[in-house]
């Protein structure tokens, strides 16, 4: 089982976006997400927004070079501008530029009725796979 799984991660196809220019997710949220005060718990916002941001830079990666190398998470800053009881998030990640040793990804993380709880910035570098 990976990570993305284990936390409840869906993927799936933003509508009106075109292949290649997002990725996006979803969780559903159960109690185990929940801190002791029935908010999400942060790891969960910020696991969601990694996840999708490696996705978004691995793709990006290769349909700039052909090459398959994964994309490591050199930076991570997090914007945390809200929170929710339960419900639905959902994440959104965007390349904002794809190099050949650098790409950056700007990943949104929303709640119910599109209420903005977080924007994460990453920076990721390509290494090779043994």
């Amino acid at each position: 089982m990976t990570f993305d799984q284990y936390i409840g991660m869906e993927r799936y196809q933003e509508e009106g976006e075109q292949e290649g220019n997002a990725l996006s997710a979803v969780i559903h949220i159960e109690p185990h997400h929940c801190n002791p005060l029935g908010n999400i718990n942060g790891g969960v916002i910020i696991s969601l927004a990694d996840n999708l941001s490696t996705g978004a830079a691995n793709r990006a990666y290769f349909e700039k070079t052909g090459d398959r190398r994964f994309m490591v998470g050199i930076d991570l800053h997090a914007v945390m501008l809200a929170n929710q009881q339960g419900g639905t998030i959902k994440g959104i990640a965007r390349i904002v530029r794809a190099g050949r040793r650098v790409t950056v990804v700007r990943t949104e993380v929303r709640g119910d009725g599109d209420r903005l709880l977080a924007e994460v910035t990453t920076t990721h570098m390509p290494v090779d796979v043994p």
